[in-house]
Formats: C-alpha cells, sequence, structure tokens
C-alpha cells in the first residue's frame, strides 16, 4: 500500500506537467536531491523519504498555467511571468485540507519552494524562517537542477558553475 501511494503520488505529479518533455526526469531528480539534502541535515531516514515523496508536488499547481505560458521558449513578458509565479498558489490550493502528513508536507511545499530567504520571493514574500524548512530544501534543490540540466531556454551548466551560484545566494535566495 505505502508503494502504491507513493508511486500515486508520483505520476498524478508527472501528470500535472504532462506537456513538458523533461518533467518526470526533473521530478525525480530534484526529489532524491532533497531527500539527499534533508538526510545530509541531520533528518531521519523516515522524515527524509517523507521528503522524497511529498517534493515531487511541487509543480503541480502548474496543471493551471496555459501552454503558452509554460511552455514558451525564451523570456515571458512581466505579465506572463505572474501567471506563472500564481502556481505556487494553485498548488498550495489542490493539496489543501487534506489530513496525510505526506501531503501536508506537499501543500507547504508547493506554496513555499520560490520564497527566497531575503524575502524577495513569491508568492507571500516569506523571509528567512518563517519559510517552512521543507520549501527552503526544495528550493535549493529546485535551482541546482534547472541550472545542471537543459532546458527549452538554456544549456545546462557545468555543477562547478551552479554550485557557486548557489554559494553566492546563500543568506539571500538560500537558507545558509
Amino acid at each position: 500500500l505505502k508503494d502504491a501511494y507513493y508511486d500515486t503520488i508520483f505520476r498524478l505529479s508527472v501528470a500535472a506537467e504532462f506537456r513538458d518533455e523533461d518533467t518526470a526526469t526533473h521530478i525525480h531528480r530534484m526529489s532524491n536531491y532533497s531527500a539527499l539534502i534533508a538526510r545530509a541535515m541531520g533528518w531521519s531516514a523516515e522524515r527524509s523519504e517523507e521528503m522524497l515523496y511529498a517534493s515531487p508536488m511541487h509543480d503541480i499547481g502548474k496543471i493551471g498555467i496555459r501552454d503558452a505560458v509554460l511552455l514558451k521558449p525564451g523570456k515571458l513578458t512581466p505579465e506572463e511571468f505572474n501567471e506563472m509565479k500564481r502556481h505556487t498558489i494553485y498548488g498550495a490550493q489542490i493539496l489543501s485540507n487534506s489530513k496525510e502528513p505526506l501531503l501536508q508536507m506537499s501543500e507547504r511545499i508547493a506554496i513555499s519552494h520560490h520564497e527566497k530567504y531575503d524575502g524577495s520571493g513569491y508568492p507571500n514574500r516569506m523571509k528567512g524562517e518563517d519559510i517552512p524548512i521543507e520549501g527552503r530544501i526544495v528550493a535549493l534543490a529546485d535551482v541546482f537542477d534547472a541550472l545542471t540540466t537543459k532546458r527549452c531556454y538554456k544549456e545546462p551548466w557545468p555543477v562547478e558553475k551552479a554550485m557557486e551560484l548557489i554559494r553566492e545566494g546563500s543568506g539571500k535566495h538560500f537558507d545558509s
């Protein structure tokens, strides 16, 4: 039952982003990165496993974003970027009111994974420790994966360059 539950969560995450060719591999990578970060931070094996299975739902709200915006090659206009930012709110709405701890963690991740440690993120401009720890972890994993993989609008960065940007973002974008 546990395996079926986790498999269903992963498949729903992929279905929500089915229009994007690289979604399944991105979800696998960033969820593994998230669990590894959690474990390195001293989380228990059980809680790290919850992160592994909660984090794939981080972008579930993209199901509410128009294809013209979601799949646009190139830079988004300010209006398009405002629409894209709403995926965090849509995701939290989709996941809200669950009694299941794993889905509650998914909801916290969905709403907070684009918040920045200095308060300049979205959707709520949360700052520092006010950002749920799960969201801070997924923010790091998501950015690392986005930087180091090819996207329709960019080539992959070398790992060293990605790590340099992350270090520079410590205390600003990311929790130091």
